[in-house]
């Protein structure tokens, strides 16, 4: 790997290849080397991939897929957990393609595509403080997305809703069902494999700004609303937990992501609808609970997502 430009710490990304089941660096690095044919990941990303994007993380994601899918019988959940504007539903796009050129099938679906359709989401969202149409824990058909999950789990059928959140002006409502047969599934959220935090925490809320009276109530609700996502936890066999450096790049990336979809869908949150989801991206759940998710892997970006750390979670 000298000749590509990446910066991550080689000795502890080793681990993580040789767990996932390489016996080395070298003998991992040789394997993609010789299939860089198939691995067109530029066309997915409108400017070129950096190498540390594409080798370490996109190629040991993708590895630890392929060897789900070669050396078990029963079907594999993958779960990226990463913040909103990370790159992961690209990434996922490149995943999907590539897969299908080493002779297996991944789908990759998001939590987001079990937001509740848009009746159920008035009364899910009524009265929130950020006045936000979705976004946190209790927005989501969380016993369809369990269903659903353990359905494909147990005979190969999926059969989810797709969420498109440029319809109803940028509020976003379901438009169609995606139907699949993949051998491999991957699922994406931006809380992803968060838990109910202590009461040590939960004292400890105060981050990047004092919560207002009417965020501290309903943060606790959002906590309560957490314990129903536990069991979908429960069915992914490894998170990858793509995090920044600091939480606060996120809101860089998320006003950048909808800029794009502003000019790709002609809809997206602007002005103070993106100001106030940001808000509650910020404060709907307690930073150090995102220190506390029970990953595989661990990514660390630094603000312009460059990959600084690629490891095994310990």
């Amino acid at each position: 790997m000298k000749d590509l430009d990446i910066n991550f710490p080689l000795d502890t990304f080793e681990k993580l290849i040789i767990d996932i089941g390489w016996e080395s660096l070298d003998d991992w690095f040789n394997f993609w080397n010789q299939n860089r044919n198939i691995l067109s990941i530029d066309q997915y990303w409108k400017n070129k991939v950096n190498d540390d994007w594409i080798w370490g993380l996109a190629l040991p994601l993708l590895s630890q897929a392929y060897v789900f899918h070669k050396n078990f019988s029963n079907r594999k959940i993958i779960g990226i957990s990463a913040l909103p504007g990370t790159g992961k539903t690209t990434l996922g796009k490149w995943l999907e393609a590539i897969s299908l050129n080493l002779n297996f099938k991944i789908a990759v679906i998001s939590i987001d595509d079990f937001y509740l359709p848009s009746d159920e989401m008035k009364l899910a969202i009524n009265n929130n403080p950020w006045n936000v149409s979705r976004g946190f824990p209790g927005s989501h058909s969380v016993k369809l997305m369990y269903e659903k999950l353990l359905n494909w789990k147990t005979n190969g059928e999926l059969n989810v809703p797709v969420f498109d959140k440029s319809l109803r002006n940028g509020l976003g409502d379901r438009s169609h069902w995606r139907f699949d047969n993949p051998d491999l599934l991957i699922l994406e959220g931006w809380f992803l494999g968060i838990e109910p935090c202590s009461i040590d925490i939960k004292n400890q809320h105060i981050q990047s700004a004092v919560l207002r009276q009417n965020e501290s109530f309903y943060t606790l609700k959002i906590q309560n609303n957490l314990y129903e996502y536990l069991d979908i936890w429960k069915l992914i066999d490894n998170i990858w937990h793509l995090k920044p450096l600091k939480f606060e790049y996120m809101n860089m990336w998320k006003r950048n992501q909808e800029k794009e979809m502003l000019l790709q869908k002609g809809n997206a949150l602007q002005d103070e609808k993106l100001s106030n989801f940001l808000r509650m991206l910020n404060v709907s759940i307690p930073h150090k609970s995102f220190d506390f998710i029970n990953s595989y892997a661990l990514l660390l970006i630094d603000s312009e997502r460059n990959l600084v750390e690629a490891k095994l979670n310990s």
